[in-house]
């Protein structure tokens, strides 16, 4: 039966899908909202560290009415003397939302090592006789984040400033324009050029390299197409009252897509609707999408990634004539595997790009279920396949960079759970260790910049700070139905402030317990840009004649 989301479910998720994606789209403009009274403008409190006065400008920021309850956490640090320029609570636990990737993907890129590629085999296992296997063929996923579906003719990673995991969250979601079952076709051409045409028996998906760990949120899987999506596009038609186009990928069986979603006349209302069937392969989509609007954008999860990638590959092997006698649309036969491949042919492998590409991509986009993979590929590095015991790795390492994990907490890697919480001071220490590394300029380079990519491409594209702050920023926002409003557990932002001549300083900025007028996501434009400003007027300073020095 197709199951739907209640209206304020939605309401509910869209505002939690903005918050997550944080700096996002930032405007200088003001999201329309019911008067605020003029409070009491919080005091800012009395230097005690010898850090510097705040720019004016700053302090009017937070200064706002609509930050009267909120608190700001405020760390700028210049390494190469250890003197801090600016300091505003540097030891309290805030709440992290995104920034706390900068521990998971610093901990995966230690653990894999920057130019560490996944190599994904495909194994005979049975009887070859001529150009005909009697057995199966055994895919033995490793953990590749995108097999090849991202991946640029130059071997780099793409991305798009506003990435397609965001589409059902976020309105201007896009697309790469690389097939995301480019991997899977690869192997499926090498096993033709190995000489087999025939396979009289089955395709399945070994994936026992780690064990699905549903405290991972979204939970990582060791075979992943296309992030576990399904993109659906939805574009208007020639007129009102015409039925809407649609295009989905990956076209996968048994996977079914159909569309109700009528044209209505320019300036009317869109909202498109998905609902799916328990198992996730039936896929409906309703509403309406006006006349000249832009494309819209959702996505629907992949229920059984193994399953999934074993039709994928039976029907990629299909195109690149090699016949496979069992049913693509069957389970994952994982009974039938091997307890291991020695002494096994290889006929296929895809490689992917270095793991230091698929941090950028984590980093640029905020991409939650990468972060998230990145704590059970640690925990196999170790053998385990227990998800969480990538966490001990993570500490060892964050010992190791001189952090101190106790002003960092963190049950997932992407910064979504809960509990998790960092201090300024802990998200200094980790930039400042990539600082001191050979690959301070790669990692920095990873992060978004301000006003050209990723989740900051949009902000502060005419300031004198643009291109001049490679940051990771961070959200947490919630519904509150009590008060009709979106409560913001967080808004952070934390990386690098350019200074010339190749010297960095390290910043923190964050806010938490500010809230928006009302329930309209765009509300937490205003915060969000008020974040990221702060971020460009400490880079403006410091990259003045003289700013900066003791």
């Amino acid at each position: 039966m197709p199951r739907g989301t209640h209206p304020r479910s939605l309401r509910r998720r869209t505002a939690a899908g903005c918050a997550a994606l944080l700096l996002v789209l930032l405007t200088a403009g003001t999201a329309a909202g019911a008067p605020t009274p003029t409070p009491t403008p919080t005091p800012t409190p009395s230097r005690t560290d010898g850090s510097d006065p705040l720019d004016p400008r700053i302090t009017e920021i937070m200064r706002k009415p609509g930050y009267r309850n909120a608190q700001w956490g405020l760390l700028q640090v210049d390494p190469d003397t250890g003197r801090t320029v600016h300091s505003r609570f540097p030891d309290q636990l805030f709440i992290p939302g995104s920034t706390a990737k900068l521990f998971s993907v610093s901990g995966a890129w230690h653990a894999l090592g920057p130019d560490h590629r996944f190599v994904t085999p495909l194994y005979a296992v049975g009887e070859r006789r001529g150009a005909t296997l009697t057995g199966d063929l055994a895919l033995v996923a490793q953990g590749d984040l995108t097999l090849g579906g991202r991946t640029r003719p130059d071997g780099t990673v793409a991305f798009t400033d506003l990435d397609h995991t965001y589409a059902d969250d976020v309105p201007g979601a896009t697309l790469t324009p690389q097939n995301p079952l480019a991997g899977i076709d690869l192997l499926a051409r090498q096993v033709r050029a190995s000489g087999i045409t025939r396979v009289d028996g089955n395709v399945i998906v070994d994936d026992r390299l780690f064990a699905p760990e549903p405290v991972l949120i979204p939970t990582p899987t060791p075979l992943i197409v296309n992030d576990n999506l399904i993109d659906l596009t939805t574009t208007p038609g020639d007129r009102a009252d015409a039925p809407a186009r649609l295009d989905w990928r990956p076209k996968v069986a048994p996977y079914r897509v159909t569309s109700t979603v009528k044209t209505v006349a320019a300036g009317k209302p869109t909202a498109v609707t998905v609902t799916t069937s328990d198992n996730g392969t039936r896929i409906r989509l309703s509403g309406t999408i006006a006349a000249g609007a832009a494309p819209v954008l959702k996505v629907s999860p992949i229920t059984d990634p193994a399953a999934f990638g074993r039709t994928a590959l039976i029907e990629a092997l299909e195109r690149a004539g090699v016949d496979v006698t069992a049913d693509p649309a069957g389970g994952n036969p994982v009974d039938r595997l091997p307890a291991g491949y020695e002494g096994r042919a290889r006929v296929a492998a895809y490689t992917s790009p270095p793991f230091a590409d698929y941090a950028k991509l984590i980093l640029k986009v905020s991409h939650n279920l990468g972060a998230n993979l990145g704590m059970c590929l640690m925990a196999v590095t170790t053998g385990s396949r227990a998800c969480m015991d990538g966490f001990p790795v993570l500490a060892s390492f964050l010992d190791e960079a001189k952090v101190d994990r106790a002003q960092v907490q963190l049950l997932d890697g992407r910064g979504g759970n809960p509990v998790d919480r960092s201090t300024p001071q802990a998200e200094i220490q980790m930039l400042t260790y990539w600082l001191r590394s050979p690959e301070a300029r790669r990692f920095r380079e990873s992060l978004p910049v301000l006003g050209v990519d990723g989740l900051l491409a949009e902000n502060c594209r005419d300031c004198p700070a643009r291109g001049k702050v490679f940051a990771k920023t961070g959200a947490a926002v919630g519904l509150d139905a009590l008060n009709d409003r979106l409560g913001i557990g967080a808004i952070t932002i934390a990386g690098y402030l350019d200074k010339g001549d190749g010297r960095f300083d390290v910043f923190y900025a964050g806010v938490t317990g500010a809230s928006t007028p009302t329930t309209d996501p765009s509300g937490i434009l205003d915060i969000a840009n008020d974040v990221a400003m702060i971020a460009a007027h400490l880079q403006e300073a410091v990259a003045a004649p003289g700013a900066g020095q003791p």
